[in-house]
């Protein structure tokens, strides 16, 4: 008898404090933790981790709701995104924060947007991240914007007058970059001389060898950190 007292009142325990517990609202975090741009997607990472340290809760409509955190990589790669967005989707997250990478964003829109969940980009500055839809926002600046103040520092504060733009073939976020820095530079007055490299290259003399020889007098190459290392060094 004094055994099922004690079960008795353990499992009213338990029942009152599930009744206690708070509703959850899940958060995904939409990022590459793998791939070239795996370095840039750490540091958005980090910062929603931070931001759920800070504050764990949210009230909603009156109500208290425990934050969770539902990461999914995207492998810095479009043909991966779609299946890290549907892993967002089938977790039930209320709201996508991500991508870094303006490529990736554009691959799982869709999914989102199917689903009826909205999606906040961090940093992906290409226009053609929110262009037409309803459901995908930024807190970033766009390309247009990025690359004419980038054309004019390069044109008016370092003096150059031939840029050579490189990015990385098929990646969204170089191409458009590099499309708005040659509008505005050529805008100035300037010449730009384009050029793109193969996804995975990890040789990079021949377009340096390039732009010497065009006398370019600025390289312009806003390509992820993993292909900027190599070309610095």
């Amino acid at each position: 008898m004094r055994k099922f007292c004690a079960f008795a009142v353990a499992f009213c325990m338990m029942a009152s404090t599930a009744l206690a517990a708070n509703k959850v609202v899940r958060i995904g975090i939409f990022q590459p933790a793998s791939g070239d741009s795996g370095a840039g997607g750490k540091q958005e990472t980090l910062g929603s981790q931070f931001g759920f340290h800070e504050t764990p809760t949210v009230v909603i409509n009156g109500e208290t709701y425990d934050v969770e955190l539902v990461y999914a990589d995207n492998g810095s790669s479009p043909d991966k995104a779609p299946s890290a967005a549907q892993k967002l989707v089938s977790a039930g997250v209320s709201v996508v924060l991500g991508s870094y990478g303006s490529a990736v964003s554009i691959a799982g829109s869709r999914y989102f947007a199917d689903a009826g969940i909205p999606a906040i980009g961090v940093s992906c500055t290409n226009p053609q991240v929110t262009a037409g839809n309803t459901h995908y926002f930024r807190v970033c600046f766009l390309d247009p914007f990025q690359g004419t103040v980038l054309a004019n520092y390069a044109y008016n504060a370092l003096g150059a007058r031939t840029a050579y733009c490189l990015g990385e073939l098929g990646n969204d976020y170089d191409i458009g970059l590099c499309h708005y820095f040659k509008l505005a530079f050529e805008e100035l007055g300037g010449k730009v001389v384009t050029d793109t490299f193969p996804t995975g290259n990890s040789d990079f003399t021949s377009y340096l060898t390039n732009a010497s020889m065009y006398g370019a007098d600025v390289f312009f190459c806003p390509t992820s950190l993993a292909y900027s290392t190599q070309i610095i060094a």
